[in-house]
């Protein structure tokens, strides 16, 4: 074995405040160990802590620790948590803004999981200039950091989540580092170390090329066929997949003897991609979410033929408000173990293809060095490190299939999911599943979940009225159930009688950022001048189902040319289809609409 190179020590002050998240969740002051509480407190001291100074809301952090069904009073004990941790971590640590908390003003090298990260990028400098042993000590000085099962004991969803994340980290650290073994001639020294790590993940196919790989370097070519033929029987038993190829050519290669395999060298592109970690960047499932049975069953079919036919993809659209991104993260979530390579999520509200494919390929493990500037060359590169992978890619709040043709990989094994306002009829192989308003059955579930049953029981038919006020649109449901949970001294009779005044109802429709009037701003300003025009005059008829002879009559024009204005106005989120020729304003979109000047 090479010789150690010597590891500069960490940068924090030693007598500072210290954290650790890989393990047990910990705090010390020097040498002091500080008591961080119960595990949920521990756990809200994670979740802030993982955030890296960005501010969580109560209703997140809630979310993170109790999951779908939270006590009754989470909000208050989330209050006595931050409490105490204030008073035990140095001032001015956690801060509270926005109706929310933060973590600030750490120390440099005082959190463990962020030494691990900057080792992490300075090895992966060091292997970018050749200096393998150097970028070994790194990574094995990263390792170290973990003291078992990170966040360990933490109860709630997100700490599980992050647990995954945080695991498949260190395995992609541990695989860029075994690499670097075997570049360094080690082959046989790393031999019993991969057979642990392969038994123990068997379903990891990089450990496996690795092993097979020490195995004929070291004259067992044999066992190194062996292993080659055990993941593909495994595979095709737990998956019903083959292996990638990268492993396929491994065998042939092995088969052929080639000489090359006897040549530690550096790795090429691609393969280096694919020793870095596994993305899970889905975001965490609505707590609350209801219904949506029969939709949600019609994606997971079409998504989990991933592999068995060519690249599904779904495009999930519908108007503004129907709850069609908190799906998307359901069916993601529901779908995860057929995309065992990870998961992208990609908010094309906040980025553009370009920026999107930029952070899909650090995320997939491409050096930010190595990420081409131009559009064209990170679209391929991307499809080039998606080759032989199981990825999921969620691509959401899609303006138009311009952006998503950018984003969709180019094999069988991958899988897609868009959601949009618009009807993606030229994104070509796409199967269009349409998210329309809640039934009553379902609207009047989600209002109860948020509000309560013994509330809503006592007014069953407040209630009722409530959410046929909403349209049954999910955004409107919770944010009208929001603000009624907040305030305790309403009845439900209350809320429903300030939602029958239509001309104030859409600014009753708010709690926090959940609104629904910029929703439907948001489709109007993408409007051309016609269109705005048809939009007022239609929300404007006494009946809010249109048949095309009776908007030709209203916009006084031919069929054909009213027919074309509806479906314009329906790709633009502001028309509900029902049936062939015939057309909705939904409640919400008309009160908009009368809200506007006249046509």
């Amino acid at each position: 074995m090479p010789e150690p190179v010597p590891v500069p020590e960490p940068l924090g002050a030693s007598a500072g405040l210290r954290l650790a998240l890989l393990g047990p969740v910990r705090a010390w002051r020097g040498e002091e160990v500080l008591a961080t509480g119960s595990p949920q407190q521990r756990a809200l001291l994670a979740a802030l802590l993982l955030r890296e100074g960005r501010t969580a809301t109560a209703a997140e952090l809630i979310d993170a620790l109790w999951g779908p069904e939270p006590p009754s009073q989470a909000l208050a004990a989330l209050r006595t948590y931050a409490s105490r941790l204030r008073k035990v971590l140095d001032p001015g640590v956690l801060v509270s803004e926005s109706g929310g908390y933060a973590i600030r003003g750490l120390g440099e090298g005082a959190l463990d999981l962020a030494r691990a990260q900057d080792l992490g990028a300075e090895a992966e400098k060091a292997r970018g200039t050749g200096d393998l042993a150097r970028a070994r000590a790194l990574l094995n000085e990263a390792l170290d950091l973990w003291d078992g099962e990170p966040l360990a004991g933490v109860p709630g969803p997100y700490a599980e989540t992050q647990r995954v994340r945080l695991e498949e980290w260190r395995l992609g650290l541990l695989e860029s580092r075994l690499d670097m073994d075997l570049e360094q001639g080690c082959h046989a020294e790393a031999v019993s170390e991969l057979t642990a790590l392969t038994a123990a993940h068997p379903l990891r196919e990089r450990l496996r090329e690795l092993l097979m790989l020490a195995l004929y370097r070291s004259g067992r070519q044999a066992e190194a066929l062996a292993v080659y033929a055990d993941t593909r029987r495994l595979l095709a038993e737990e998956l019903g997949v083959d292996p990638r190829s990268g492993l396929r050519e491994l065998q042939q290669r092995i088969l052929r003897a080639d000489p090359a395999l006897h040549e530690p060298g550096p790795p090429r592109p691609a393969e280096r991609a694919e020793v870095r970690v596994r993305p899970a960047q889905l975001p965490v499932c609505v707590a609350d979410f209801t219904g949506r049975t029969e939709v949600t069953a019609r994606l997971v079919g079409l998504l989990s033929a991933a592999g068995r036919t060519d690249m599904p993809v779904a495009a999930l659209w519908g108007t503004g408000g129907a709850g069609k991104s908190a799906l998307a993260v359901r069916v993601g979530q529901a779908v995860r173990r057929f995309f065992p390579d990870g998961q992208l999520y990609v908010d094309l509200r906040q980025e553009e293809p370009a920026g999107a494919l930029g952070a899909a390929l650090r995320a997939l493990g491409v050096a930010g060095r190595d990420v081409p500037d131009g559009l064209a060359e990170r679209s391929a590169l991307y499809r080039s490190v998606l080759d032989g992978r199981r990825v999921l890619v969620v691509a959401d709040h899609a303006r138009d299939a311009a952006q998503v043709r950018w984003l969709l990989p180019a094999f069988a094994g991958c899988g897609v999911l868009v959601t949009s306002r618009r009807r993606m009829l030229d994104l070509a192989g796409a199967r269009l599943v349409e998210l329309d308003a809640m039934s009553p059955q379902e609207a009047l579930a989600l209002f109860t979940r948020i509000v309560g049953e013994r509330r809503v029981a006592a007014e069953r038919e407040a209630a009722r009225y409530v959410v046929a006020a909403c349209g049954f649109l999910p955004l409107a449901v919770r944010a009208a159930a929001c603000r009624l949970a907040a305030r305790p001294a309403w009845t439900v009779a209350t809320l429903a009688g300030r939602l029958a005044d239509e001309s104030g109802r859409l600014a009753e429709l708010e709690a926090g950022d959940l609104a629904v009037r910029p929703v439907f701003e948001h489709c109007y300003t993408g409007l051309d001048g016609e269109q705005a025009r048809a939009f007022r005059l239609l929300s404007g008829s006494a009946d809010p189902f249109l048949s095309v002879p009776a908007a030709a009559g209203l916009l006084g024009c031919g069929p054909q040319r009213a027919e074309d204005t509806l479906e314009g106005l329906v790709d633009a989120g502001l028309l509900i289809p029902m049936g062939p020729a015939h057309y909705q304003v939904h409640v919400l979109a008309r009160l908009f609409a009368l809200s506007l000047p006249a046509p």
